[in-house]
């Protein structure tokens, strides 16, 4: 029998490594920018065209290399950085110049020049496919000029699995952002089908977080320092109130590389605790210092994700550190000793220290002089201060016991009382697509016995903490998601305007400008037609400067700034995360948006219509992302609540 076992030839093994390190446009620029950071370029300049997808360049000013590491940097298993096995336990630097270049060679077309300052003559690489082209000698400036031309041009099926442009340039960017925050002090530029993105200079940390995403974050950093034998923690973070909706302005690096790390993200957000709402995130941009024999970063092959060998103890430090820098500027609500524990109300942040950093929050040893400490001795507040504004007097005397009459006002939030009719915040789109000035929210589901998830007529309606319906059925108790009703029929109603591309727009009396990322700046004119098609009327003002002169009919009450960078935001979120066409997404993203606004009073008329309108929807059970909207308790399952 023939043996079947074989070596791979080199072009074929260079493609299978690339799998795991070329994935995208954006894994090329991680891997030549950090190869530009080691060669301790001063200035780094990235050009791109389409979307990286047909040209990648970077220049650096770094120490270039000779003539024979040129050649052998695209070999296998090529390094400057390795000798022995204990130097994988104490590397520190990013890429291996070398590492990743061999399977980056293995699937475009590259072409490098690089120089050292100290000699006359540079080196000119040419490869196809790891196959080379051209080795000469050549004249040019001191550092590497490497150009990736035609990404997968020999192997189509990956080219084919790309996304559009506006996505992967989205990549390239949070690539280009996590390189540029770990190296403030070098410069970096992004050039975008001729079109400047960025032109960072190089400097402090928290004007390379500024110059990255705008002005506004310059009023809502707080310097984060704490440092011990084992780890240090230092960085910036971000007000409790500047908290958004959606992620991705979260940032961890380890010894100046980025990583995920969910439990170290739990601890940020539990050293927030009782100073933003559920489900917001918080800003931070944290850089851990800690001893590379601690950790192991090699367990994922894009090394994003790392283990440490005490988890639990930088946990607890990074906590510490966050919940210092919150509570040293009084960011978090002041303790009142006099008030009720059960309704603290919200302090204001006190006046803080000179800021050494830029007009930045600093604390830690390096920021100069902390803040007063407050001392245990507090000054005896005066009596309005104790009382607020609907609280008795602590020193007044105690009120007689109430009569046990007024039994009733225990279940108050529970009872559905009638207030006076308001109009209804949902508005319905008639057969033309304009909301009408009254606003009726009638359907189908009148005419019907019984609603087609419950099976059983709905007899009579409450409301809890605006937030849930109750409502009792034959079988027991129906209790319906008021949040996520309204996103159901948000979204069949975008849907729907999507689809004929009909939405009604509410014009703006006066126009108003919104500064977004350079990332949503591309996402909005490439979804230009659709957002349109919503109700949004834009034009481009500048570079990542938009006009609004309208907003879809169903948002006439919000902010139209916060309403647009927000929906952006959460199509970028969503996006990424979603496998579905962009009508669905785009739907899907300002429903669950616009949604959370209308967890607000209701009236028994406008409950019903609520759940009349849901079960006329497409699907009354779930929401467009598959949580549950409705549930009901069974009799038998409520009494054996009460051991029946």
């Amino acid at each position: 029998m023939l043996n079947i076992i074989q070596l791979l030839p080199d072009s074929i093994a260079n493609q299978i490594a690339a799998g795991e390190v070329v994935q995208r446009p954006a894994s090329v620029v991680k891997e030549l920018l950090e190869n530009s950071v080691d060669a301790q370029a001063r200035s780094v300049q990235v050009i791109i065209r389409e979307a990286g997808k047909t040209l990648i360049q970077v220049i650096d000013d770094g120490t270039g290399m000779s003539e024979t590491d040129a050649r052998m940097c695209f070999e296998r298993h090529a390094t400057s950085k390795i000798r022995t096995s204990d130097d994988l336990f104490r590397i520190r630097t990013m890429g291996f110049r070398g590492e990743a270049m061999a399977s980056i060679g293995a699937v475009a077309q590259v072409e490098m020049r690089t120089r050292r300052s100290t000699e006359e003559l540079g080196t000119l690489i040419r490869l196809e496919g790891s196959e080379l082209k051209t080795q000469e000698s050549i004249s040019c400036l001191p550092g590497t000029n490497i150009l990736v031309k035609n990404l997968f041009f020999n192997v189509p099926a990956r080219r084919n699995f790309l996304k559009s442009n506006s996505v992967e340039m989205r990549h390239i960017l949070d690539e280009f952002q996590r390189v540029a925050l770990a190296n403030p002090e070098v410069a970096f530029s992004l050039y975008h089908n001729d079109s400047e993105v960025y032109n960072l200079a190089s400097g402090k940390l928290s004007r390379r977080i500024v110059d990255l995403f705008g002005k506004p974050y310059r009023e809502q950093l707080a310097f984060c320092e704490e440092e011990t034998p084992y780890v240090k923690v230092r960085g910036y973070i971000g007000k409790p109130e500047f908290a958004r909706k959606t992620r991705g302005e979260q940032f961890f690096f380890v010894n100046s590389r980025f990583i995920k790390h969910n439990y170290l993200h739990h601890a940020v957000v539990g050293a927030y605790e009782g100073t933003i709402a559920d489900g917001t995130h918080p800003f931070y941009v944290l850089f851990i210092d800690i001893d590379p024999s601690h950790i192991d970063i090699n367990i994922h092959p894009t090394k994003t994700e790392i283990k440490f060998d005490d988890e639990r103890s930088v946990y607890a430090i990074v906590m510490a550190a966050v919940r210092k820098a919150v509570g040293i500027y009084n960011l978090s609500p002041s303790l009142d000793f006099d008030s009720n524990v059960n309704f603290l109300p919200v302090g204001s942040p006190g006046k803080r220290s000179a800021e050494p950093d830029e007009g930045i929050s600093r604390s830690g040893p390096a920021g100069g002089p902390r803040p007063v400490e407050p001392s245990w001795s507090m000054p005896e507040p005066t009596r309005t201060e104790r009382s607020g504004a609907n609280r008795p007097v602590p020193d007044a005397p105690l009120p007689r016991r109430q009569s046990t009459q007024n039994w009733q006002a225990l279940f108050t939030g529970f009872e559905s009382p009638e207030p006076a009719p308001v109009k209804p915040e949902l508005p319905v789109f008639d057969e033309t697509g304009t909301a009408p000035a009254s606003v009726t929210m009638g359907s189908r589901a009148n005419n019907l016995a019984a609603h087609p998830v419950s099976g059983e007529a709905i007899q009579s309606m409450l409301q809890v903490h605006n937030r849930y319906i109750l409502s009792t059925v034959k079988s027991g108790l129906m209790v319906i998601d008021q949040r996520g009703a309204y996103e159901r029929i948000l979204y069949d109603q975008l849907h729907a305007s999507l689809t004929r591309r009909d939405g009604a727009s509410q014009q703006l009396l006066f126009p108003k400008t919104v500064t977004v990322s350079p990332a949503d700046f591309g996402m909005a004119l490439e979804l230009q037609h659709e957002l349109t098609s919503l109700g949004f009327v834009f034009e481009e003002f500048g570079p990542n400067v938009f006009i609004i002169r309208g907003v879809p009919a169903l948002s006439v009450e919000e902010n139209e700034e916060e309403l647009f960078a927000g929906l952006l935001a959460q199509l970028r979120e969503d996006t990424g995360r979603l496998k579905l066409e962009r009508a669905e997404v785009l739907a899907r993203s300002l429903a669950r948006r616009t949604a959370s606004r209308h967890l607000t009073r209701l009236t028994t008329a406008e409950m019903k219509a609520l759940v009349d309108q849901l079960f006329a929807s497409s699907n009354p059970g779930y929401t467009p992302g598959g949580e549950p909207i409705t549930t009901v308790l069974a009799l038998d399952k409520i009494a054996g609540l009460f051991g029946a």
